[in-house]
């Protein structure tokens, strides 16, 4: 027997998602038992069982992970048909899914979101902003802005730069505590550390003609949002190394002073991040080429 009605594949699609079927009739605005029937008529429709059931939650089965794929991608297709049929003169239309990191929203992506939609009006933003990634093939996002290496081959990355790390104190600290000569002397000063997934990035390296030095420094403030550690930079609480991208206008305005600019440190990319073999909408790549175009014409470098 064959799903009769193509709808009810939403009930797997939310329950994946949410994890439990209550979160799955919430999403959908029906009842939990309505929701419980329609999987167990889907499951009774493929003679297959889509879940693994438990007190607490539910796990996909790999029958359930191979449905979900293709009716996320389904579900994809329908709204660019739908859009592509009911929008005049081809307009992009439909919801904007993305997800970016909270610094570099602030210092330069929230104009941007906004001449994106006075361009395309019929096209609504739906953003999660934060520095923990979100899982982009299960996650409700179309995009995610990322830095750093990639370790997922299921992701297709398009590259918009590749910055550097820079070490930045605001005047009023370095009036109070100097500015460090050499990297060894960052072991005196108050440094503010990221944290990474769960893990305190505390060693930080620099290269001087191609010779590499690590420094493991330490600070009284450790955050894992990026907005928040430059803010205590700025308001002279310590030394911290961050993205060119996210400091540059503090430097420009001179809220921050680069420090040892003679020193390298390594690379930071920062890439948009799509989930490879999913449709892509039309307003999704509309979205990825105006940030591109914007990133080419951005500054890094001070």
């Amino acid at each position: 027997m064959k799903i009769e009605n193509v709808s009810d594949l939403q009930v797997l699609v939310h329950t994946a998602r949410g994890g439990t079927l209550t979160a799955a009739a919430h999403a959908l605005g029906i009842t939990p038992a309505a929701a419980s029937a329609t999987l167990k008529r889907l499951e009774a429709q493929l003679g297959a069982r889509l879940f693994e059931r438990s007190t607490r939650a539910m796990r996909l089965t790999p029958q359930g992970q191979t449905l979900l794929e293709y009716a996320v991608r389904a579900f994809e297709l329908l709204d660019e048909g739908e859009s592509l049929v009911t929008a005049d003169r081809g307009d992009l239309v439909g919801t904007l899914r993305v997800a970016s990191p909270s610094d570099l929203t602030r210092s330069t992506l929230l104009p941007w979101f906004d001449e994106f939609l006075a361009l395309h009006p019929g096209v609504q933003l739906s953003l999660s902003v934060g520095d923990r990634p979100l899982d982009v093939m299960r996650d409700e996002v179309d995009v995610a802005l990322r830095y750093g290496a990639l370790a997922d081959s299921r992701l297709v990355a398009r590259p918009f730069a590749m910055t550097n790390p820079v070490l930045t104190a605001s005047p009023d600290y370095l009036r109070r505590h100097g500015a460090p000569k050499v990297p060894q002397d960052l072991v005196q000063h108050n440094c503010l550390t990221f944290n990474r997934s769960g893990r305190r990035h505390r060693v930080w390296r620099f290269a001087l003609n191609g010779q590499w030095t690590e420094v493991r420094v330490n600070g009284n403030r450790s955050v894992d949002d990026a907005s928040l550690a430059r803010e205590w930079t700025v308001a002279g609480y310590g030394i911290s190394l961050k993205s060119a991208l996210d400091v540059r206008n503090d430097i420009r305005e001179g809220r921050l002073v680069r420090l040892l600019s003679e020193w390298e440190t390594e690379p930071y990319p920062l890439h948009a991040l799509l989930p490879s073999g999913r449709f892509v909408p039309a307003r999704v790549r509309a979205f990825v080429d105006f940030l591109g175009m914007k990133f080419e014409g951005l500054r890094v470098a001070d």
